[in-house]
């Protein structure tokens, strides 16, 4: 009878080990889909900045063209740009275009959140700096840690932004806009 029992509770122990391993082989591919899904694709149904900033698309440079507004060589001449200058200052200047903020509802929430989540700037000077641009939304944020914000204060980046940024963009000259955009900020804040 003990026999019986123990090879009975064994069996039941095993379908219980093959159904685990079958939900988590399940899960992982799941995971790994979603994983390569690119930004525009990212659904969260909970709210919290943890869980939304792994929505994000890792950095692929100083400027990460995801909506696709530049041209190969247009990248090349503002990464390199940014690169120097982050060689020369230390200051991390970094562009990032989006078609979609989800899952914020802000482009301030956007940005704030990626410029945390990449880790923008040198963590004991704090001197990162973020321009969130979406063509499709029609959008454009200038994102300053702490320590940039003392310089780069929310007025100069805003008059930046209404006398540089705008008026370009509306010309549909975003490459023009942001790489004056880009050097308003740099004469700013050296």
């Amino acid at each position: 009878m003990n026999n019986a029992i123990t090879y009975k509770a064994l069996k039941m122990y095993l379908k219980k080990i093959i159904f685990g391993v079958l939900i988590i082989s399940l899960t992982a591919c799941q995971y790994n889909n979603k994983k390569e899904d690119l930004y525009e694709t990212a659904i969260v149904e909970n709210t919290s900045i943890q869980q939304e900033s792994s929505q994000f698309p890792n950095p692929k440079g100083y400027v990460n063209d995801f909506e696709g507004i530049f041209s190969t060589e247009q990248l090349k001449t503002l990464e390199n740009r940014l690169i120097s200058y982050e060689k020369k200052t230390t200051k991390e200047l970094v562009v990032i275009t989006i078609d979609s903020m989800l899952p914020y509802d802000t482009i301030d929430d956007f940005s704030t959140a990626i410029s945390n989540h990449w880790g923008i700037g040198k963590k004991e000077k704090n001197n990162g700096l973020l321009i969130v641009i979406s063509k499709k939304l029609q959008k454009i944020r200038i994102s300053t840690g702490l320590g940039t914000e003392k310089i780069l204060t929310d007025e100069i980046c805003k008059n930046i932004i209404d006398q540089i940024s705008i008026p370009a963009f509306k010309k549909g000259d975003f490459y023009d806009g942001t790489e004056k955009t880009i050097m308003a900020l740099i004469n700013k804040w050296d």
